[in-house]
């Protein structure tokens, strides 16, 4: 009886870790081969938050807005669409502050889920490509984390 050999080719890649994790300012964004505009769940579309929150990669989160999608958090301060969504993002990113997804309980009715978290409430749409976009996320920025608490 014959064994095959198998062998595996991992490729090598030769990104840095990023100056963020090191307490540098941020320089060139890492992109995750994870992140793709959209989501298959309400929950993978947390994960994906969540991932361009670590990476700070403000062009995948605005992917993860549909368009005219509104972001609210820390009192009257709204942001309208990708742009502004992501440029709210910066800011929170600037004083620290990081999101966890930890999604409690998901509430589907069709093509529209009320996703309620420890760290914010939000309504998210599954486009006609089939992934899953916010459409409202109000964040609460009282229970984000910051880099002290990491």
């Amino acid at each position: 009886m014959r064994h095959a050999a198998h062998h595996f080719a991992f490729a090598h890649s030769s990104r840095e870790i990023p100056p963020f994790w090191k307490g540098q300012a941020p320089g060139a964004r890492l992109r995750s081969l994870s992140m793709r505009p959209g989501a298959r769940t309400p929950e993978e579309l947390e994960t994906l938050f969540e991932d361009a929150f670590v990476t700070r990669d403000r062009a995948a989160l605005a992917q993860l807005f549909e368009d005219g999608a509104v972001l609210v958090g820390g009192g009257p301060v709204e942001a309208r669409g990708g742009e502004q969504i992501a440029g709210f993002a910066a800011t929170m990113w600037e004083g620290g502050h990081t999101y966890v997804a930890d999604p409690q309980r998901v509430l589907q009715a069709r093509d529209t889920a009320l996703v309620v978290a420890t760290q914010g409430i939000n309504v998210v749409r599954r486009g006609s490509d089939g992934r899953w976009r916010y459409a409202i996320s109000l964040l609460s920025l009282d229970h984000t984390t910051t880099k002290e608490e990491q």
